[in-house]
């Protein structure tokens, strides 16, 4: 006759064995062990026919009750052993990189801060914005009409010849392309105007350009420009040469001064180039003024009369003047920068003094 079944030695034992399994697959073992189809517990749950009722009820509920508790104190031990494991191959997976870089790279990390251009930008909008003006934003990627059309540059027209353009392959040929000055937003702006009963316009449009120009010391392929327009009753060439005096004196200091030359844009009749007093060296010529003590600093003059056309504005009733340069070049002559390529090069040791 078979001896009974000691439950509360098995679970005893099932349990000890538990507790001191280092590992998963040690637990799977000592579990199939006490819980599997050859396990003690299982042969007493098939012995239990022959017993009778109350015996069976009684040793029944024994075995469930030992079942439950092995199944507990297994899932316990399984998922602590799950947690260790999982943590030591992280660790042993774990690079330190640290190892492996100079001691400069693990020393904590220097705050960054703003870029000369960004800086330059906000200077010259918190100027016009002293001045009276407004700031207006506008797309990067224009139609050939805001870029040209709009501004009497229509096509096969000579003065395309002044911007060498990048065209994108978007629709038909040569009809979408990345602007090549914020003049196009100055197009917008008026178009706006006209469209809620027309208004005086006084603001100035930051932002980035592109033209296929080669990098030398005063040019970028990829630059940031701000344009000013103004339209009004009654303005005429004195108030441009006025305002952009105003701004240079407010800008760079009473020292600086600017000058306006007679030159040629599409867009403005009669059209001007306007110089400051070169910044490097105070009017007495360098290597960046090319000798003159004069550095251009951007183009300007009063809008054509088909620009105004273009947009809807009476010509008769209303003139205006615009102007443009880039704010690369004013954070050239502000911090006596003699190559425009410092800019974008990315020397942290350059950066470092703005």
């Amino acid at each position: 006759m078979t001896a009974p079944l000691d439950v509360d030695a098995l679970v005893a034992e099932a349990s000890a064995a538990l507790a001191s399994a280092g590992t998963t697959d040690e637990v799977r073992q000592v579990t199939t062990a006490a819980l599997g189809k050859r396990s003690p517990l299982v042969a007493a749950h098939r012995s239990l026919g022959g017993l009778d009722p109350d015996e069976r009820r009684a040793l029944g509920r024994r075995l469930d009750d030992a079942r439950r508790t092995l199944e507990a104190i297994a899932d316990d031990r399984r998922r602590a052993l799950e947690a260790a494991e999982l943590e030591a191959a992280l660790l042993a997976e774990r690079l330190d990189l640290g190892e492996e870089l100079p001691d400069r790279a693990r020393s904590p990390l220097s705050r960054g801060a703003l870029h000369l251009v960004t800086t330059t930008r906000d200077a010259l909008e918190d100027t016009f914005v002293g001045m009276g003006f407004e700031v207006v934003e506008g797309p990067e990627v224009e139609t050939d009409w805001y870029n040209f059309g709009a501004l009497n540059i229509p096509p096969a027209h000579p003065a395309r010849g002044m911007w060498d353009t990048f065209y994108l392959a978007v629709g038909e040929p040569e009809t979408v392309l990345l602007r090549a000055h914020t003049s196009p937003v100055q197009v917008r702006l008026m178009e706006a105007a006209v469209a809620a009963g027309m208004s005086p316009i006084h603001a100035v449009m930051p932002g980035r350009c592109y033209r296929r120009d080669t990098p030398d010391a005063r040019h970028l392929p990829v630059f940031h420009q701000v344009e000013g327009l103004v339209v009004d009753e009654g303005i005429t060439f004195a108030d441009l040469a006025g305002t952009i005096e105003t701004f240079t004196t407010a800008y760079f200091g009473p020292e600086i001064h600017s000058r306006l030359r007679p030159a040629f844009f599409p867009f403005t009749e009669p059209s001007a180039e306007f110089e400051i007093t070169c910044t490097l060296c105070r009017g007495t010529g360098c290597r960046t003024c090319s000798g003159t003590g004069w550095i251009e600093l951007g183009g300007c003059g009063m809008v054509d009369p088909a620009v105004f056309d273009a947009v809807g504005i009476d010509g008769e009733r209303w003139t205006g003047f615009a102007f443009g340069f880039g704010i690369d070049r004013c954070a050239q002559m502000r911090h006596q920068i003699a190559d425009m390529r410092s800019l974008v090069e990315n020397d942290v040791r350059f950066l470092r003094q703005f």
